[in-house]
C-alpha cells in the first residue's frame, strides 16, 4: 500500500470518491408479543409474516437479518439506520405487520401487538450467529412449552 498525505486524505481517493466519515452498527435483537399473549401466529402466518417484517423493514431503509418467533411472540434481527429510533422502528413493523394481517387473513380479527417490546444490541463481532440463535430459541421456547403440559 501505497503512503497518503494529508492534503490527499482531505480531499479524498485518488480516484475522486470521497471518503467515509461516518459508520453506524446498530443491530437490535428485538422481541414482541401478541396482545394478551394470545396464541394467533399459526405455522401458516409464521411463513409469511417473517418475509412481510423484511419488506416493512427494506422499506423503511432497516435491514431484517433475521426473524423467528413462536405462537405469541416475534424475535427479530434488525440492522436499523442512524436516522430512525428504535422505537420508530418497531412502531412501523408492528403497525404496518398488524394492518396486513387484519387485510389478509379475516379470521384473525382479534390480532394485535402487544404494547412495548425489548430491544437488545448486538455486537459487531457477534452478528454472524444470531439467525443461528433465533432458530435455537423458537426450539428451546417450544420443549419449554412441551414440559409444562
Amino acid at each position: 500500500m501505497g503512503s497518503v498525505d494529508y492534503w490527499q486524505s482531505r480531499q479524498g481517493r485518488k480516484d475522486g470518491t470521497p471518503h467515509m466519515h461516518s459508520f453506524t452498527s446498530c443491530l437490535m435483537h428485538c422481541v414482541f408479543s401478541t396482545k394478551e399473549r394470545r396464541k394467533l401466529i399459526t405455522p401458516e402466518l409464521q411463513d409469511r409474516l417473517w418475509p412481510y417484517l423484511g419488506g416493512i423493514a427494506r422499506e423503511h431503509k432497516m435491514k431484517l437479518l433475521a426473524a423467528g418467533g413462536v405462537e405469541d411472540h416475534v424475535h427479530a434481527l434488525l440492522s436499523i439506520p442512524s436516522t430512525l429510533s428504535i422505537a420508530k422502528a418497531i412502531q412501523l413493523l408492528k403497525g404496518n405487520s398488524s394492518k396486513w394481517i387484519h387485510e389478509t387473513f379475516p379470521d384473525q380479527r382479534l390480532f394485535g401487538w402487544q404494547e412495548g417490546y425489548g430491544a437488545f444490541s448486538i455486537g459487531f463481532q457477534r452478528w454472524t450467529r444470531p439467525s443461528h440463535t433465533i432458530s435455537i430459541r423458537k426450539s428451546i421456547i417450544s420443549r419449554i412449552r412441551s414440559k409444562k403440559s
